[in-house]
């Protein structure tokens, strides 16, 4: 009876060691971000219309953890590098069409709800916030042969960005997953006196790893 006992609570043991390691998982990402700026500073500058629909295709790479509450239920921070920014072509100026290429860089930590509708589909969302370590732009005149012209634009970018992101993930195994989401800044990149707000967005498709 005695070894019968401790057989079962060996095996109470191992079964609640093998729940804990489906709840909590954690693993690194990677993936391809198209980014784009958005908000009321892309229709105008100086009286000239500006083609503001332009997508810059980047990347992202960093580590992410989820825990499952329960079956339907996760909460999954991220710790992730994205390389962003946009492209912005000023339409009317005198000498034809001017091109500004930026490179806006974060540290984003995306905190996301993910609820399953599924065993391995979930649907997810939740805020973000985004720390910048890197901010320049190349300028060039379209049709021409001049050299794009470096300039630093870290003291006119503002440290902080927030956005909102929504997106799912598939589950592809136990170990791999896809992920799409679209994340929507709603706060100002650059920080210009009397600047109109020009805001980051940001869609991406990122495979992960779970351990």
């Amino acid at each position: 009876m005695r070894k019968i006992v401790i057989a079962l609570v060996c095996l109470l043991l191992t079964a609640g060691t093998v729940m804990a390691q489906k709840r909590f998982t954690f693993g690194p990402k990677v993936g391809i971000d198209l980014t784009h700026f958005w908000g009321s500073g892309t229709k105008l500058y100086d009286g000239n219309s500006v083609d503001y629909n332009c997508v810059k295709m980047n990347y992202q790479v960093g580590l992410f953890a989820e825990y499952r509450v329960s079956n339907v239920f996760a909460v999954a921070p991220e710790v992730v590098f994205a390389s962003q920014g946009g492209i912005l072509k000023y339409l009317g100026v005198p000498d034809g069409i001017y091109r500004n290429t930026y490179n806006i860089n974060y540290i984003n930590v995306p905190v996301m709800l993910k609820f399953y509708v599924g065993k391995a589909i979930s649907i997810d969302f939740g805020p973000q916030v985004g720390f910048n370590v890197y901010s320049k732009s190349h300028g060039k005149w379209e049709d021409t042969d001049d050299e794009y012209k470096l300039k630093e634009l870290k003291k006119y970018t503002n440290t902080v960005d927030f956005g909102l992101g929504l997106g799912a993930t598939y589950n592809i195994t136990g170990d791999v997953f896809v992920q799409a989401r679209y994340t929507l800044g709603v706060t100002k990149v650059f920080n210009y006196e009397g600047e109109k707000p020009i805001k980051n967005g940001n869609a991406q498709i990122a495979i992960g790893y779970r351990f």
